[in-house]
């Protein structure tokens, strides 16, 4: 691997780590300084910040990386396929592993057509 891809992998790694550890710091700093390790002493915005982050992702997948017609249906198989997977489902690890699984299958067909 060339050098710059080793460098955007650590990168990311770090970002990643950073994401996960400055939250819990910060809120073990929190706890202790109120003196208080009861749920009720929790900031209301910390119990928003997953939900955020999940719709975050979401919004962006929801956009194909090329505007042409292949990736727009692709992406519309995809979607349906996690919709009808959560529907039936109620969980988040089917429905992702449909969805990718289905816009996968569609960008093979419609590539395997032409």
């Amino acid at each position: 691997m060339s050098s710059a891809l080793w460098l955007a992998v650590i990168a990311s790694a770090l970002g990643t780590l950073l994401m996960r550890l400055l939250p819990l710091l910060w809120m073990q700093r929190h706890l202790k300084r109120l003196g208080d390790d009861d749920l009720e002493a929790m900031p209301q915005w910390l119990g928003l910040l997953g939900p955020l982050m999940i719709t975050a992702v979401f919004g962006v997948s929801l956009v194909p990386t090329r505007t042409d017609a292949i990736s727009w249906i692709a992406t519309l198989v995809g979607l349906l396929a996690t919709l009808v997977v959560w529907r039936r489902t109620r969980t988040l690890g089917w429905p992702v592993a449909a969805g990718v699984a289905a816009y996968g299958a569609a960008v093979m067909l419609v590539a395997w057509g032409t």
